[in-house]
This record gives structure tokens, sequence and C-alpha cells, in this order.
């Protein structure tokens, strides 16, 4: 049997939805198969592990006295889970720490939302200790997360989005003016967004300059990059989710996120409809499958493998887009997506689990593909220089 780390929770606003997403994981992974083993990053972030944390009592109780702190030497090929115990003392040896396996991973199911985890980080540590991980390398996560680099890589690929400009906490700070009057070339109403946040935090839409200051004003709490976008008049909100690596793709079906308000809040998101439980983004409110033509079907599948690959995304995603009549615009991919968006695969027969196993098998694949990589090169450089000379 496999252990299958999985992390969560992280330095990052949304530590919260990563705590459900991470026991959604642990509950749903085949048991026959692979063994869960928890690894919540703290809001301080130390890592920490053990039964104790499994399920979600651990976390509503803020009670992790009997977890053990464990971590990661960053050595290539060393798989092992590390933790720090203390041997008592004799009359041979004083009392001292002595660094022992917690135990040894075959791999990594990442489950942080957000900065610090979601963003690429983590994925770089994983790379460097070189362990098989579920979802996004390096690069893809970290310009899934930047809603700007996104934006950019999926202009040059001539896929549809509305019009954006953006702009860094620095530049507001010292030209307001000319902030406010390139936002407004594009015109009211618009959406103000932090680049690197999810969960609809820090998300306002502005339809006066005195709103768009405020909006403003928000986002750059939550991030030094901040983005304005166009708002779609009485959009309607399409979300499917992409699984696969490379060619190998396959799509969800679609949802269509029903509420009260133009933007999802987080509330609406995590927290309506999961009394009693945590369903996650599975408790929000939705028609699905949801209510589409054929032919704009066709262009929201086509449109988010698209989106998926030309990031080079890999493991699951989900991809939203927004409809103004049947004119489609790709809205945002999210890498590391709320509850692993299980709830749009059940519609085609694939069930919570087989998801999980499916993502793992995927992340081994990745794995066994970048062992063929080269890492090593013997050109003979040091023989041929000397030091502080200049290179012939």
């Amino acid at each position: 049997m496999k252990n299958i780390a999985v992390i969560f929770g992280g330095r990052s606003v949304e530590h919260e939805v990563s705590i459900i997403t991470g026991m959604q994981i642990i509950e749903n992974m085949d048991k026959t198969k692979y063994n869960p083993i928890p690894v919540y990053i703290t809001k301080d972030g130390r890592f920490l592990s053990g039964e104790s944390i499994k399920t979600i009592v651990a976390f509503k109780n803020s009670d992790f006295s009997q977890a053990e702190e464990v971590f990661f030497k960053p050595y290539a090929g060393d798989h092992n889970l590390y933790t720090i115990r203390s041997k008592k003392a004799s009359i041979l040896s004083k009392e001292s720490d002595q660094v022992e396996i917690f135990a040894k991973i075959d791999a990594v199911f990442p489950a942080v939302h957000g900065t610090n985890g979601e963003d690429g980080t983590l994925q770089g540590l994983l790379e460097m200790v070189g362990i098989p991980y579920v979802g996004c390398g390096v690069m893809s996560a970290a310009v899934g997360m930047d809603k700007v680099t996104m934006k950019d890589v999926y202009k040059s690929h001539g896929i549809p989005m509305t019009q954006y400009t953006y702009f860094y906490r620095s530049d507001w700070q010292n030209n307001r003016e000319e902030i406010l009057k390139e936002a407004e070339k594009i015109g009211y109403n618009l959406f103000v967004k932090p680049a690197n946040l999810g969960s609809s935090i820090g998300i306002s839409k502005a339809c006066n300059r005195e709103e768009l200051i405020s909006a403003i004003d928000i986002a750059v709490s939550y991030d030094s990059k901040v983005v304005i976008e166009k708002a779609v008049e009485n959009p309607r909100e399409i979300n499917i989710s992409v699984l696969g690596y490379e060619d190998n793709l396959s799509v969800s079906a679609c949802e269509e996120p029903v509420s009260i308000e133009k933007l999802l809040t987080y509330d609406e998101k995590y927290i309506s409809g999961s009394k009693g439980g945590s369903k996650g983004m599975k408790g929000q409110k939705r028609k699905l499958p949801a209510d589409l033509k054929e032919e704009v079907e066709e262009e929201i599948e086509r449109l988010a493998k698209e989106g998926f690959k030309s990031i080079g995304a890999s493991g699951v995603a989900r991809i939203d887009f927004l409809l103004d009549k049947d004119k489609v615009y790709l809205n945002e991919i999210n890498t590391l997506p709320g509850s692993i968006s299980f709830y749009l695969w059940e519609p085609t027969g694939l069930k919570f689990s087989d998801l999980i196993t499916r993502l793992i098998e995927i992340a081994e694949k990745k794995y066994e593909a970048r062992k063929k990589n080269i890492t090593s090169y013997d050109s003979q450089l040091l023989n041929k220089t000397s030091y502080g000379a200049k290179l012939q």
C-alpha cells in the first residue's frame, strides 16, 4: 500500500478552504490502494502530522496536542517525512533530540489553496526533493495563480477574454489618477481583483469612480498586484473541469452556479448549504449540468482544453467562463480547485475516489517522465578556466 501525503492548510487567506479540501481527499481516498498521511501547514508555517488530524474535529476544536511536527529534507531522492523526537536522559548520556523517519512517502497530494502552495512554491520544494506529486508543476501553477500572467498567455493563444488592465500597489500609491483614467478607458462596469487570490476574496464590482477607488483600496490590501476587468453585463457563469496530462485530456459536465448577487461571495461558495458536513464547493447552489446550446457547450469544452494545455497544466483544474448570450469568454483557470471539482465529474460517472486515484496515477506518470531528463552535463568547464578569469 502506498503512503500519500495530503498537504493542506498553509499561510494563505484560503487556509480554511484548504482544510476542507484536504479532509475530503483523505476521507475519499481508496484505502485499499493508498494510506493517506495528513500534513497540515499551520498559519505560521509549521508542518504537523498524525492520526489525530485525519478528521475535521481537530480543526474545529483547534486541538493539535497529539500531532507531531514533521518536515521534508530538501535532498533529491529522499522521500521520507521526518520528525524530531527527544530522547530521555540517562546516566551515560544527556537528553538529546534525534531526527527520525516519520513515514516513507510514495507521492504527495497538494491541497493548499492560494499563496504559498497553489502558486508553485510548494511544487518547487517537491521538485527539489524529487517526489511524485499531484497537479500542476511550478511554471503552470505560477501562471495559473497570477491572473495577469494567465491572461497574457491566453491572449497570445487567441483565447477570448474581456478587456483588462493591471497595476502594482506602488503605482496606486504614486499615480492614482493615471490608473483611474486607464481603467475608465475600458469603461464601467468593472471588476477589481487581487492578481494572486481566489475564493472571491478581495474582489469587488465598481460601477462608478467612487466604487472603483474603494474596490482598489480593498484589492491592494490583499496583493501587491491588481487586475481590473471589464464586466459582462447580465452574464451567465459556466464552469467546467479538465482532467489529464499533455494531449490526454477529458472534460467534465458544465455547471452554472446560481447566486442572488452578480458575484459569488466567499460564504456562498463554501458556507451556504454546508451545515452538518464539509461539502465545500458542492454546498453551493448550481445547475448541473448547465442548460446550454450544443454548439456553445462544444466551444466551452474546446476552449477549456486549450486553456489547460496553453499553460502546461496537469492533473485537474476548473476553468470558469462567462457567457454574453452565445459569446464565450474564458474568465480564469483554477489549477487547484476547491474540493478538486469532484462534483463536476459525478454526472460523467467518475466517483470521487476514482478521481483521486486518476490524479495519483497521472502524478506517477509525470514523475517517470521527469526521471528520463538528463540533469547533469560533464563539460570539464572548471578545468578549462581559472577562477576569476574571463571565460574564453
